[in-house]
């Protein structure tokens, strides 16, 4: 008789990654009972202690932590086995876990859905929208959709480049129509901005031809929060700072006018980040493929 069975794991890394047997229990839809009794099963054909719990407390045994990566892998090779059927089929099918910030999840992901959804019917998404870092590998999580000025730090994690996003200046018709439309960065100065920092009165810009200028502005009010930013200077505030992936839509509509267009500040790029394992699996490197296509398009 086998010493366990791939159920048994299941039931496991489910409970380590939820951090509770209830939140396991309630991610599986099975009764809390159902995992304890099992996990408690596993352990005692094991003959070994695999997770310390109390009423306050549920923490891996050393020797826990080291089943646990093993246990973790057989799941994912047996995903993959799994997966090599249905791509066989050449249907993608399960749950696709991905986190995204919010302003990501707003701007670069929500529109795309639908369509990928209307692709992939046999997909389930389950999607964690927040701006908390999210260890993507302790929490279970198959991608990562990442936007960020910076290069993102060397790990162990697989990265791939989505797409890349200039700054553009930008006002309102209204607001051009009352206080002119400034030709040079310097001219800046002499106008309302709406700042992207909460800390900073300088934007630093950069020309086509190479060119370089930091700006002192006048700020009349400062955001975190790119809606916000977008909203104030539809609504003739002053002059604004904002990525194309979040101003496209505003500007396609006329609602804003890019100023100064041969010179932009700074961009930021929109990555993808999987666990190595994870990224192999048919469903997630369908939704990966599918969001590179549709971000490359745009």
């Amino acid at each position: 008789m086998a010493l366990f069975n791939l159920n048994d794991l299941h039931l496991f890394v489910q409970a380590v990654d939820s951090g509770s047997f209830t939140g396991a229990a309630r991610h599986l839809g099975i009764p809390k009972s159902t995992v304890s009794k099992r996990v408690a099963e596993l352990e005692g054909r094991l003959g070994v202690r695999l997770i310390q719990r109390t009423s306050r407390s549920f923490a891996l045994t050393e020797l826990g932590r080291e089943f646990f990566q093993h246990a973790q892998a057989s799941i994912i090779e047996a995903e993959m086995a799994e997966g090599i059927v249905r791509r066989h089929l050449a249907e993608p099918a399960g749950t696709v876990r991905l986190t995204a910030s919010v302003p990501t999840a707003q701007f670069v992901l929500t529109e795309h859905l639908p369509a990928l959804v209307a692709r992939y019917p046999k997909l389930k998404l389950s999607i964690h929208v927040t701006d908390r870092f999210v260890d993507i590998v302790q929490e279970g999580f198959d991608i990562a959709l990442r936007s960020h000025r910076a290069p993102l730090p060397d790990s162990a994690l697989v990265q791939r480049r989505l797409a890349n996003h200039p700054f553009f200046v930008l006002a309102s018709p209204d607001y051009i129509r009352s206080h002119g439309q400034p030709q040079r960065p310097e001219e800046l100065a002499q106008h309302a901005t709406i700042m992207t920092s909460l800390t900073e009165n300088q934007w630093r810009l950069f020309s086509d031809n190479g060119d370089e200028a930091l700006i002192t502005l006048h700020s009349v009010m400062a955001a975190d929060e790119p809606h916000m930013l977008m909203e104030m200077a539809a609504a003739g505030l002053g002059i604004t700072c904002l990525p194309t992936s979040v101003c496209r839509k505003a500007l396609a509509a006329g609602r804003l006018v890019r100023l100064l267009p041969d010179w932009t500040a700074g961009r930021i790029e929109t990555t993808i980040l999987m666990p190595h394992r994870r990224g192999q699996l048919p469903a997630v490197r369908a939704v990966v493929d599918f969001l590179a296509e549709q971000l490359a398009e745009r």
